[in-house]
């Protein structure tokens, strides 16, 4: 009886550990789902998200298939916020060859605290923004919008890691939509290069 309780105990044991040492991934499981993940990353597509404009209204991406874009995080209360008065006269010069999207942000400074209605009619009352702006975002750090994700790894958009260090950086889109440029703050809309981009 007792040579059998031995036996019993041994068994037991041995299945425990074996189900501890199913349970804990090794090192090559974890390498294998980490490519998954970036396989995944880097199949998606810029149309393929859809974010809330500054109205509350879903906006699919996918409606601007064929058509070259510049999205720009934005902020009401920064030095750089004077660009949505030339981002405007863009929209209205190029609108026919490029779109100008708007991000709202609060990631920098502070400097957009303000709620969708209240972002809205700032920038209408100021700048008579009519070009599309968003529902606010973060565009950087832990809680940084899938988009923004995207715009900024290089797995996922080809070649682009930057992210944006301040209020109004910009990225281009071409007609096919893939990443064609990045520009920091201080590029204004009507600089050279990126109007050459646009033509």
């Amino acid at each position: 009886m007792f040579k059998y309780s031995i036996f019993f105990c041994l068994c037991l044991c041995s299945c425990i550990g074996a189900t501890d040492r199913r349970s804990k991934p090794d090192n090559q499981t974890v390498k294998e789902n980490t490519l998954i993940s970036n396989k995944t990353m880097t199949k998606q597509s810029i149309y393929n998200f859809t974010l809330k404009g500054i109205d509350g209204k879903e906006i699919s991406l996918s409606q601007y298939k064929g058509k070259k874009l510049l999205l720009v995080n934005t902020a009401s209360e920064c030095g750089y916020t004077p660009q949505y008065e030339a981002l405007q006269k863009f929209h209205e010069k190029y609108g026919d060859k490029i779109v100008v999207l708007g991000f709202p942000a609060n990631n920098f400074g502070g400097q957009e605290p303000g709620n969708d209605e209240q972002i809205a009619t700032f920038c209408k009352k100021n700048y008579g923004v009519s070009f599309q702006l968003f529902s606010k975002i973060s565009v950087a750090g832990e809680d940084q919008h899938p988009l923004y994700q995207w715009l900024s790894s290089k797995e996922a958009n080809g070649w682009n890691d930057q992210a944006p260090k301040w209020n109004f950086c910009k990225y281009i889109i071409n007609e096919n939509g893939e990443l064609l440029k990045y520009f920091g703050s201080s590029v204004k809309p009507f600089d050279e290069e990126l109007v050459r981009l646009v033509q």
